[in-house]
């Protein structure tokens, strides 16, 4: 189940920017962050997509949903202009953002490729 954010959970989950300028995960597994608004159609469409990872990625990373109209402090903070937004935020490194509604396959290859990469044969 994909937990909703706010300004202070964000804070203590994902990144203190106010204690930090750099970008320090605070995060004890990789995460992606859906920023969406009920009335937006596309962000409908990608609902039921981040409920699904949520459950078949459950103890491998954290699915997170941010609401721009109730946070927008937090939307502002990373340009989202456009939603749904789709941040995925790897243990090591800066996050990468992916705008629009996305099929599955395309959230399980960014997934397998960013956040859960298989160490090399």
């Amino acid at each position: 189940m994909s937990e909703l954010l706010t300004l202070q959970t964000f804070k203590d989950k994902v990144f203190d920017y106010e204690a930090s300028k750099e970008w320090n995960y605070r995060g004890d597994l990789p995460a992606i962050i859906d920023f969406y608004a009920d009335w937006c159609g596309p962000c409908k469409m990608v609902a039921p997509v981040m409920e699904k990872l949520s459950v078949k990625y459950q103890g491998k990373l954290h699915v997170y949903k941010v609401d721009t109209e109730a946070q927008p402090d937090l939307a502002g903070m990373f340009g989202v202009s456009s939603i749904p937004t789709i941040l995925f935020i790897p243990m090591k490194g800066e996050p990468r953002v992916a705008m629009g509604a996305m099929p599955e396959q395309e959230f399980d290859r960014i997934i397998n490729e960013l956040l859960l990469p298989q160490p090399a044969q």
